[in-house]
């Protein structure tokens, strides 16, 4: 069987307005289902191929400090 995840999210949020969007990604923290990982990791694919070198940057400062404060709670 071929299936293609990425494809797959993609379509399912092809459709979806800004507070859908939002809804997807708080939902899924929220509720901490691994089955959601693969979703978000897309959806932050989308993020990183639209962003310029700057908001990179940030992106990866704000992991660096979010992994320090998960991992010294």
């Amino acid at each position: 069987m071929d299936l293609n995840l990425r494809k797959a999210i993609l379509t399912n949020i092809a459709t979806n307005d800004h507070s859908q969007l939002e809804a997807t990604i708080v939902d899924a923290i929220q509720d901490g289902e691994e089955k959601m990982l693969p979703g978000l990791g897309v959806l932050f694919e989308l993020i990183w191929k639209a962003s310029d070198e700057q908001e990179k940057q940030e992106m990866v400062e704000a992991l660096e400090q979010g992994v320090k404060n998960a991992t010294n709670s």
